[in-house]
């Protein structure tokens, strides 16, 4: 019964810490999807933490904090889509510039505003997304096996994990059942012929921009409302880079994508609970391994041991319309 316990715990620290990686991993397939590649996951998760941590911080409600890191990663999207569509730049070095300027001016504008080393104040009460409790759980809690799994895995989390989990199906759906959903993904694999049907391909690229920023907003409030409470430097400490392994892992499919992200996410609670623990024969595992695990897998993942991983034929191509 007590490893069922901490095997409940484990899953349930695994579903928290997939959360921003899923946000992030959905966005870049949609930006992908578009012909967009978009290395700028982790400078928009940042920004958004930033953004958000700070309007929750002067208001008091995580609600508007949420909408203002939306509002600021949209902002770093339509950047990267002016410089990659608009003016045709590479798309790669665009995603760069995008990261190192989230991670410079959000410790500089933390410090300016803050005075706290970069950090924005703690976050507490409405400023923060609090767990919820689903309805039943007092009366669940101490039937065997089920009532953890209700009260730990089902229950007891914040609202943007259970939006982030909705947005898989979601994203299926829009991409494969709709005819924006169609056009998006023609404008990745064959923009001629969506041009040749009459369809705007760079509108199409900034909407699946756009989407991306809203995405990468709600990972970088989760990281800083939800999961913390406030914004520290650097606190998406390479989710982006993972959640774009786990992308190319889950070969550009939402759904594969979520159990990609699963796995980085057990992974990285896998650490958590390890740390301290001596384990049979080997000992104590060393800290720095254990947090080291999931770029550990990220590396093995991208050095060829996913299969082929073909992406969308267009991918990283500026389009230019025939006249």
């Amino acid at each position: 019964m007590e490893f069922f316990e901490t095997l409940v715990l484990l899953l349930a620290s695994t579903i928290r810490l997939t959360v921003p990686l899923l946000l992030a991993c959905l966005a870049g397939l949609y930006s992908e999807r578009s012909g967009i590649f978009d290395i700028g996951l982790e400078g928009k998760m940042l920004a958004g933490a930033f953004g958000a941590a700070t309007v929750a911080a002067l208001t008091g409600s995580a609600w508007l904090g949420m909408f203002a890191g939306i509002g600021v990663s949209v902002a770093m999207a339509l950047i990267h889509g002016v410089a990659s569509i608009t003016f045709r730049g590479n798309q790669i070095i665009s995603g760069v510039a995008i990261n190192f300027l989230a991670a410079g001016l959000t410790v500089l504008l933390g410090q300016t505003w803050f005075k706290q080393g970069g950090r924005t104040p703690q976050l507490n009460g409405d400023a923060r997304f609090n767990d919820i409790d689903l309805p039943f759980v007092d009366q669940l809690a101490d039937v065997p096996f089920l009532g953890s799994i209700y009260t730990h895995l089902i229950s007891g989390h914040n609202i943007l994990v259970y939006i982030a989990f909705a947005t898989v199906p979601l994203t299926y759906f829009i991409l494969f059942k709709t005819r924006f959903g169609l056009r998006l993904r023609a404008s990745g694999e064959n923009p001629k012929a969506v041009d040749t049907a009459g369809i705007n391909v760079n509108a199409m690229r900034f909407k699946a921009i756009i989407i991306t920023g809203i995405l990468c907003g709600l990972a970088g409030a989760y990281l800083s409302t939800a999961q913390s409470s406030g914004f520290i430097k650097d606190m998406t400490a390479g989710r982006g880079f993972i959640a774009l392994a786990a992308l190319i892992f889950a070969k550009w499919m939402p759904i594969p994508a979520l159990f990609a992200c699963l796995l980085f996410g057990f992974l990285s609670a896998l650490g958590n609970f390890l740390q301290g623990v001596e384990l049979p024969i080997i000992g104590e595992v060393p800290v720095q391994l254990i947090q080291a695990m999931p770029y550990i897998l990220t590396v093995i993942l991208l050095a060829g041991f996913i299969g082929k991983a073909v992406g969308p034929k267009a991918g990283g191509i500026p389009y230019i319309k025939e006249r």
